[in-house]
């Protein structure tokens, strides 16, 4: 059956104008559930309680921050489901991302987990260690409990990518004394069982 060219254009144009109405609203709900997840971001401290620069800026791309461990499930809330051209610094108080057209993302030394390379996560694979995720601890008001994110970055050069996750390991809270000597002993112990 051939329909007149006015009559199929006009029927895919319905298609397609329905299809981003169901992605629309799509997304607006998995912002809404983002929203109780994470209600809001640390607020970015002023340069002086920031502290000392620890890396110089960095130019990336934000890729996206999802729950840690679920690279799939993007957070959409705050815009952090978005790509977007971003600066990356690592201070003696946290990292700093600061992106173009969308919120800032700060993560406090204290709330830093881990920083590691990887392949890719939900909207970016680029194969080897092609990415640098951080995994950060959020506490927000209002939240049920500390939710945990991992935070994208694509970086522009490859040798920044090794300057920046050594400088975001640096932040993490040190362990305390009793994990720290019993790590020693079990190293130790390996040690001289090699002898």
């Amino acid at each position: 059956m051939n329909l007149p060219l006015p009559v199929a254009v006009g029927i895919w144009i319905v298609f397609a104008a329905a299809l981003l109405a169901v992605m629309w609203f799509g997304w607006r709900g998995r912002s809404r559930r983002s929203r109780a997840l994470v209600p809001a971001l640390p607020a970015r401290p002023g340069d002086a309680a920031l502290g000392e620069a620890r890396t110089q800026p960095v130019d990336a791309v934000y890729v996206s921050s999802t729950t840690a461990g679920d690279w799939l499930d993007r957070v959409a809330s705050h815009d952090l489901g978005f790509r977007s051209n971003a600066t990356v610094q690592v201070f003696a108080g946290g990292v700093v991302v600061e992106r173009e057209g969308a919120e800032d993302v700060f993560v406090p030394a204290a709330d830093v987990v881990e920083a590691k390379t990887a392949p890719g996560m939900a909207g970016k694979f680029v194969g080897k260690d092609g990415l640098v995720v951080v995994t950060w601890r959020l506490v927000a008001p209002g939240a049920d409990g500390p939710v945990t994110l991992d935070t994208g970055l694509r970086t522009r050069h490859a040798a920044d990518r090794p300057l920046l996750v050594d400088a975001v390991n640096a932040l993490r809270p040190q362990e305390g004394a009793a994990e720290a000597c019993a790590r020693d002993d079990a190293a130790q112990e390996t040690t001289e069982e090699k002898k």
